[in-house]
């Protein structure tokens, strides 16, 4: 999907959701009235919407242009929403989204929640009317869940548990365990063998949930950190005293292009920067140009350092 879509993704979910007040309906007009194109985004974003069957009531404020039948948007925009959604495994009134590696989706989901689901990742949504489960079979993802104390909203990733009822958080699973970062309200967590092992997370906290000792648990007010963690939403990657092969790594998530630290030593380098999650190139030639690194770029891979270098 396309920024425009995900922002019109996020719109629909926002305006079903009631949290709209008259700040929020001024911005809203604002993008419908920024391009053209935002239209008909938020009107193929509404009838995938639909499509889920929990759009009743829902008012579009993006209004169909001068001459144009707002029917007929509508029926080409459900049409143009069923390719926005052939990546959409459905069946049973459950619902599978995965992400290619570089690919980036915003989801509405059933119950009005929204699911921002990272490169390479996975999830699995059940949901009833008493519960509503997510399965993060792999990756990573950030969901904004709708308030309905009577079905608690339950993330799970391997042996890790992460329960909300009306808040924003992100989980992304490793092969020991689970990040869990939260950006809004409260939400437990615990392991499934261990279920009388709770650990509860504010706003701006973060903690590593591993699947072996939750006594081990440890919870960080870091609210900078959950935001520089959390930059892929806008596909983005955020370096703050990162060492240059965690931030290699971090942009071998997005890339087909792999780069590689031929050196160790210059992969212990720290780095402060901000780029774009698929601008892997971009990345190398700032690193030569602050590290004075060696860097060669092919359509294969990109190699800094070399193995006879020896920074310190």
């Amino acid at each position: 999907m396309s920024r425009i879509d995900d922002e019109a993704a996020a719109w629909v979910v926002r305006r079903a959701s009631g949290r709209m007040d008259a700040a929020a309906e001024a911005r809203f007009a604002a993008w419908c009235e920024a391009d053209a194109r935002h239209q008909g985004a938020f009107l193929r974003a509404e009838a995938a919407w639909l499509a889920l069957g929990e759009a009743q009531g829902l008012s579009l404020a993006c209004a169909p242009r001068k001459g144009v039948s707002r029917r007929l948007l509508l029926t080409g925009a459900a049409a143009a929403s069923l390719a926005a959604l052939a990546g959409i495994g459905v069946w049973r009134g459950q619902m599978r989204l995965a992400t290619k590696r570089g690919e980036l989706r915003n989801v509405p989901l059933q119950d009005k929640s929204l699911a921002a689901i990272n490169t390479d990742s996975q999830i699995e949504v059940a949901m009833t009317s008493r519960a509503r489960h997510v399965e993060l079979v792999k990756g990573e993802a950030w969901f904004q869940v709708a308030k309905n104390p009577e079905a608690p909203f339950v993330v799970a990733a391997g042996d890790v548990r992460v329960r909300a009822v009306g808040t924003a958080f992100s989980v992304r699973r490793h092969d020991h365990g689970a990040d869990v970062l939260v950006t809004e309200g409260v939400v437990e967590t615990w392991r499934a063998s261990a279920p009388d092992k709770l650990t509860r997370l504010s706003a701006g906290d973060s903690a590593f949930v591993p699947y072996q000792d939750a006594a081990t648990v440890k919870v960080a007010y870091q609210p900078a950190e959950v935001t520089r963690k959390l930059a892929w939403r806008e596909r983005e990657i955020i370096l703050r005293q990162e060492t240059l092969s965690d931030a290699a790594a971090e942009f071998n998530r997005y890339n087909d292009v792999q780069i590689v630290i031929a050196d160790p030593a210059l992969g212990r380098e720290r780095l402060v920067g901000g780029f774009h999650v698929d601008q892997p190139d971009s990345f190398a030639r700032a690193v030569h140009a602050a590290l004075d690194a060696p860097v060669s770029i092919s359509d294969a891979q990109i190699v800094i350092g070399t193995m006879e270098s020896s920074h310190s």
